[in-house]
């Protein structure tokens, strides 16, 4: 029996593959599961030890066919985390950031997805959620909360302050 496994597994696993061919199975591999930005896949690739020379070839082909493509990338992470979860610019850049895209990138996918909703509209969303949730701030604590709240969804404190007291005059006049 053991005969017979032996010969059916080399046929399955056909020629030998060379370092470069490996390597580009290998990005295939992970980006059918998610999308990579090109620092990202490079630093992926890096980590497997096959040389720069060969990660570069490989990323240098990727991007030929269209299947790294940063620009796009960042666009599409943004307005999908937008369209999730209100956001601010602060948060979404640092997340990119992460992601190794390059700063022009960053600048270029927010412009476009603030561009389509603007920052007023997600914080007025975040807002929202945060009172159906908790109920309106009824004193400073609770206040300090919503507004510390705001300001880790990224959202710039003169928005934040302009919006807590438009809420808070809005409360006392009702």
């Amino acid at each position: 029996m053991k005969g017979r496994r032996g010969p059916a597994k080399a046929q399955r696993r056909g020629p030998e593959q060379s370092p470069a061919e490996k390597m580009m199975a290998a990005a295939l591999r992970m980006i059918s599961i998610r999308s990579y930005s090109e620092g990202e896949l490079r630093d992926r690739l890096e980590r497997r030890s096959a040389g720069a020379e060969i990660v570069d070839e490989c990323i240098r082909r990727l991007k030929e066919l269209g299947y790294v493509n940063d620009e796009l990338f960042a666009h599409s992470y943004a307005s999908y985390r937008v369209r999730s979860r209100p956001l601010g610019r602060a948060r979404l850049a640092h997340e990119l950031a992460i992601k190794k895209v390059s700063p022009k990138r960053i600048n270029e996918a927010l412009d476009l997805v603030y561009g389509e909703v603007g920052e007023e509209q997600l914080i007025d969303r975040a807002i929202g959620k945060r009172i159906r949730k908790y109920g309106r701030p009824a004193d400073r604590a609770s206040a300090k909360r919503m507004f510390d709240h705001l300001v880790r969804l990224g959202f710039e404190y003169d928005l934040i302050l302009r919006k807590l007291n438009k809420l808070k005059a809005k409360t006392e006049s009702d």
